[in-house]
């Protein structure tokens, strides 16, 4: 339906969606999703946004967090471990098409600010009543973190990121982080209902579900993107 919004959180069975695979099997992975220009990003880490103006605008920059108004343009970000957060929200004036956003949502990232970004950049197109949504990313049962930088995380976010490995070692609460970057900007509405940890998510087989760089060392990520229907 024209102007709805799309998501998809793409599995390691859906092919690999790192920028420097084999070319035409990225381009046929990204068609099975959406079959529209991707908007995919150089990703350092940081709080950079992109506005696209035009499907497939700033293809390959190197950014963090995209936002668009565009309908079939597709936003994009490629994970192993760091979260994948899609926003989509409400547009200006009576009629207006719907406000899209993507963030690669990392430790660095969270930390410099990319959802904070995110949601400035959407609201400058005019957002309101933002929604957000979590995909796969670790869990801090599987992600041991040194303590020094946990210290910073929490007084940055909050107590609630502080937790603890499987082991008992120092972890970061990825998801919490998320959620208190949103909180900050004023948004409460954060699904998880795509949510799993990355490097101890199975599927039916057995077999990884997801690329995790911590569990496993993968080289291969999966994608997570949005939309908006033309």
């Amino acid at each position: 339906m024209a102007g709805r919004v799309q998501t998809a959180f793409a599995e390691r069975r859906d092919g690999d969606f790192a920028i420097t695979s084999e070319t035409r099997a990225l381009e046929a992975a990204r068609a099975a999703i959406a079959p529209y220009p991707w908007t995919w990003l150089e990703q350092v880490h940081g709080a950079g946004v992109v506005v696209v103006s035009v499907p497939g605008q700033w293809a390959g920059a190197r950014a963090d967090g995209s936002v668009t108004t565009v309908p079939g343009a597709v936003l994009s970000v490629q994970t192993a471990d760091c979260a994948p957060v899609l926003l989509w929200g409400t547009g200006p004036g009576s009629g207006a098409g719907p406000v899209v956003g993507a963030a690669h949502a990392g430790w660095r990232g969270l930390y410099e600010g990319v959802v904070e970004a995110v949601v400035a950049a959407m609201r400058d197109l005019g957002a309101h009543d933002i929604g957000a949504a979590l995909g796969p990313c670790i869990s801090p049962a599987a992600y041991e973190f040194s303590e020094r930088d946990l210290t910073t995380m929490a007084l940055r976010f909050g107590p609630e990121v502080v937790a603890a490995t499987s082991g008992g070692l120092p972890a970061l609460d990825v998801p919490a982080a998320v959620r208190s970057a949103l909180r900050t900007t004023g948004v409460d509405d954060l699904d998880v209902s795509r949510w799993e940890c990355t490097a101890t998510a199975l599927d039916a087989g057995g077999a990884p579900r997801y690329s995790s760089h911590r569990a496993r060392q993968d080289v291969t990520r999966q994608a997570s993107a949005i939309w908006i229907e033309p």
